[in-house]
């Protein structure tokens, strides 16, 4: 549809200029981060804990387990409780003034409001979670039956405290369309949580302390495959979602560089591939190398890989990550409506304030059509891509072990 057919009759020529998009303060986006880091590295270590580095700590030794989960489980209180004070500040600094009022802020938590009872829910749940998994930091309960019981229920706690930020706070007048909005930005929040913080969580298991210098190599090798299995499946939770939000709030790739949440949002991109690209690092070059190196019993190699290589590019994606979730609140409104007002702008006679938004996009026959065709893709891409990364794993680890039983049959026929 031309501009000049969505603007109002009153819009009349001018020269006026373009609106500016200034980025926002850079506290606001600071005490925004806070919350994300603390709220999402509890879901996502919370996660490795139960899904990656405690079963495969469990196939070594029951003392593994029990450091293991006891260093996870340590982080992940120190991030539950911290997110509290996260989510207070946040809501103390949420007003015109700029300022910081803690007492309006705690006096908010379920004032009968439902954005109160959503922000009242988030602090309590997040706090149920850090409790649950407090016994777990202690290794005397770190390695029991409840284990499992109190991570799950912890993650439940965590999970549903993140939701809260995307609950709607008001009866939606399209139930269908908000309802799929919220999914997708679970999904999103989900999927990064679980990746980053997961990411986070290897970083810290790499420290010296979590697992005996002699069981690295059969840790290392279950653990970062199971994460690898669960990153892929983070990793197109974020895609679809950031698909259906690229295609809600930007229209066409122009608008990336023509507007400032375009411009926000291709950095964030641009990191979000980084990070993509050496997450294919590990699972097509680190991981398999891992695996040969101690199925031919070379420890030095492995020790090298598992003592500097590995750490590195954990600590590397953690902190891109963490830059991912700096950019984001930079967002603000959408690079259509940005778009629209500037064109606006210009054939307007009215104050910047009163420029009309751009209507919501509709969604077509062919939307669902390109929508289901996209998710099929991405689906077929990361199962492909792990099936090939197992492939690459299990050819280099045959290789190396032929290698290592060739050598030894040389060095028995040397001694004979």
């Amino acid at each position: 549809m031309p501009l000049s057919d969505q603007l109002p009759a009153f819009l009349s020529l001018s020269a006026a200029p373009a609106p500016s998009t200034p980025l926002g303060p850079f506290e606001d986006s600071a005490v925004a981060w806070t919350t994300w880091v603390t709220m999402m590295g509890f879901v996502g270590v919370t996660t490795l804990a139960l899904v990656a580095a405690g079963p495969a700590a469990r196939r070594i030794s029951a003392g593994t387990l029990a450091a293991v989960t006891a260093r996870l489980a340590r982080a992940a209180v120190v991030l539950g409780v911290l997110a509290v004070p996260a989510v207070l500040t946040d809501l103390a600094h949420s007003g015109e003034d700029g300022g910081y009022h803690y007492g309006a802020a705690w006096n908010s938590l379920y004032d009968g409001s439902n954005a109160g009872r959503l922000s009242g829910l988030e602090v309590t749940l997040i706090l149920v979670g850090a409790a649950l998994v407090a016994p777990l930091a202690f290794r005397r309960a770190a390695s029991g039956a409840a284990r499992r019981w109190l991570l799950a229920a912890g993650l439940g706690a965590g999970a549903v405290a993140l939701g809260t930020t995307k609950f709607p706070d008001a009866v939606p007048d399209d139930w269908g369309r908000t309802t799929f909005e919220t999914v997708m930005w679970m999904l999103h929040l989900s999927g990064g949580a679980v990746w980053l913080g997961g990411l986070a969580g290897l970083a810290l298991l790499t420290v010296p302390g979590a697992v005996a210098p002699a069981d690295r190599g059969a840790f290392w090798s279950a653990a970062v495959r199971r994460f690898s299995a669960t990153a892929m499946g983070c990793v197109a939770s974020i895609a679809l979602s950031g698909l259906f939000l690229y295609w809600e709030h930007v229209d066409g790739p122009s608008q990336l560089f023509t507007t400032m949440y375009g411009r926000v949002l291709g950095v964030k991109i641009l990191i979000f591939g980084t990070l993509l690209l050496l997450g294919a690092f590990n699972q097509f070059w680190l991981h398999p190398r891992i695996d040969a190196l101690r199925a031919a019993g070379e420890q030095r190699p492995l020790h090298t890989v598992l003592v500097r290589r590995f750490p590195a590019v954990v600590t590397v994606e953690t902190l891109l990550g963490m830059t991912v979730l700096f950019v984001a609140p930079f967002l603000h409104g959408s690079a259509r409506n940005q778009a629209f007002q500037a064109d606006a702008a210009e054939h307007s006679a009215v104050p910047l304030a009163g420029l009309p938004k751009i209507p919501a996009k509709e969604a077509s026959t062919s939307t669902w059509v390109l929508g289901t065709a996209e998710t099929i893709a991405v689906i077929a891409v990361m199962i492909a891509g792990y099936w090939l990364s197992g492939l690459v794993v299990r050819r280099r680890t045959a290789a190396a072990t032929a290698r290592a039983a060739d050598a030894a049959d040389t060095g028995d026929l040397v001694e004979a």
